[in-house]
């Protein structure tokens, strides 16, 4: 039941995301090190937002094999 809500809570908040990236169409400029850029808000908004979940899966991911490693390492403590 848990599994379920997540995924809705996670739809609802890629539908609110969507509807926030097609209200904002204008173009902007983004400013890199090198150089400048026109790309539409949308763009900006969903790259960002991308960026944003690729970042955290990795840390969570980091988490996650950090706490296998040490309950491997506690099981091999009580043997």
């Amino acid at each position: 039941m848990k599994g379920q809500w997540n995924i809705i809570i996670a739809l609802l908040i890629v539908l609110i995301i969507a509807i926030f990236s097609v209200i904002n169409v204008e173009p902007v400029t983004v400013n890199y090190l090198f150089g400048k850029a026109e790309w539409p808000l949308i763009l900006v908004i969903i790259g960002s937002v991308l960026l944003g979940a690729i970042l955290a899966g990795l840390i969570s991911m980091m988490k996650v094999y950090q706490l296998k490693r040490t309950l491997k390492k506690a099981e091999e403590k009580i043997d």
